[in-house]
């Protein structure tokens, strides 16, 4: 059998997704190899002997290679080491939609329902949902002296219920309002609170927060 009707044979029985693959060209014993070796040279071959190894792709097809060895009359075996086959894609992972955040305010209000009856001071996180609110939500947010934490898309302030360093709570939630009115989301957290405390010379307490008091 001609090489070319051999690979012929061998490109019908390989994977419908091939990509690649690993041949073995073993020539007859009365065949040049150095011409074989001229012939072949388009496929970029490894010369094993007497032999010739190379990689063949969909797109770079050796039929014309094996007809031009058939002309000059050059006998030999085309073997098949290895294919390799196309990779499927990943599936696309699904992401739960994140769910909406309640209205800063209305968080707020959930806050200070939750405090214990003779909370003092809170020490409060904004965690604004994108890095572009940052400017805005500050400016619209300066009552509260928000400080930003780290590089985070954080703000965070102090809120004190009756007297000493902190926001009132009534401030804090016309502020939060601004930034609803401005649809700036995020949520709200309590770091820190205090109950019942008694300043004496004072503004109240002060926390330690990465090497600073807050």
């Amino acid at each position: 059998m001609q090489l070319a009707e051999q690979w012929r044979e061998i490109e019908r029985s390989l994977p419908e997704d091939w990509r690649s693959a690993r041949v073995s060209l073993a020539v007859a014993a009365d065949a040049d190899p150095n011409r074989v070796a001229l012939i072949v040279a388009s496929l970029a071959p490894d010369r094993v002997g007497p032999g010739f190894r190379f990689d063949v792709r969909p797109d770079r097809n050796p039929a014309t290679v094996f007809r031009r060895l058939d002309r000059e009359g050059i006998r030999g075996r085309i073997d098949v080491l290895d294919t390799e086959t196309k990779v499927a894609a990943p599936e696309p992972v699904r992401r739960e939609p994140r769910a909406a955040h309640a209205p800063l305010a209305h968080q707020w209000a959930g806050i200070v329902a939750e405090l214990p009856p003779d909370w003092s001071e809170a020490y409060v996180e904004l965690e604004l949902d994108s890095s572009d609110f940052i400017s805005r939500g500050a400016l619209l947010a300066a009552p509260l002296n928000p400080a930003r934490y780290r590089s985070t898309s954080s703000l965070r302030f102090r809120s004190a219920s009756r007297s000493g360093y902190g926001t009132a709570p009534a401030m804090v939630r016309r502020c939060l309002e601004r930034l609803d009115s401005e649809r700036i989301t995020g949520s709200l957290h309590v770091l820190r609170v205090l109950s019942h405390t008694t300043h004496v010379s004072t503004q109240g307490p002060v926390w330690r927060v990465g090497g600073r008091l807050v």
